[in-house]
């Protein structure tokens, strides 16, 4: 599967970076761009910076030169994961300024699962009518919200239990959390 991972400035840079530690790239071709924002947050919430598997592609958005800036090439899906609501605005009103939202309109237009990872609270009445569009358009809204029947006890195992769900979106089978009310074997 070919996948484009978008980080933005949102805060959850962990988020991004424990999605990439779960998809192989021997087994997926994986991309990342990064919004101009995102390397400001990724060098405060990730001090050793992000790590990328050998084999990642990393492009960049200012350039409209990658491949998936074209509904005749688009991944099979895309992550834009945290997204913050300025990026999830502008995805919603089809504002294409760059590579990354150039790519989320390709998804959209294509009907290609974009899953985008707001991390925001509280919304406001212009967040939710962003999400009302995108959901109108196709696009899967999975809201950083972790959860706590598997009792996590660490940060990453909190994070762990929202990056499990965009696995499950993305249809890659994981180990990350037990799922509810499995039976132990």
């Amino acid at each position: 599967m070919r996948l484009l991972i978008a980080i933005t400035g949102a805060s959850g840079s962990l988020y991004a970076q424990r999605l990439l530690d779960q998809l192989d790239p021997e087994v997926h071709e994986i991309h990342v761009m990064l919004s101009q924002y995102a390397p400001a947050v990724l060098a405060e919430e990730l001090p050793a910076g992000l790590n990328l598997r050998p084999g990642v592609q990393q492009h960049g958005a200012r350039s409209m030169n990658v491949p998936f800036a074209s509904g005749s090439n688009p991944p099979d899906a895309m992550v834009v994961i945290p997204c913050s609501m300025g990026t999830l605005g502008r995805i919603a009103h089809g504002l294409s300024s760059d590579a990354m939202l150039r790519c989320a309109d390709v998804m959209l237009k294509e009907r290609r699962p974009l899953i985008l990872v707001p991390r925001e609270t509280p919304l406001s009445l212009v967040h939710v009518k962003n999400f009302e569009l995108l959901l109108l358009a196709g696009a899967t809204l999975l809201p950083a919200n972790p959860s706590y029947y598997t009792r996590p006890t660490t940060v990453e195992g909190v994070v762990d239990t929202v990056v499990a769900r965009v696995l499950d979106h993305l249809r890659v089978p994981h180990a990350l959390v037990s799922r509810w009310r499995d039976e132990p074997e």
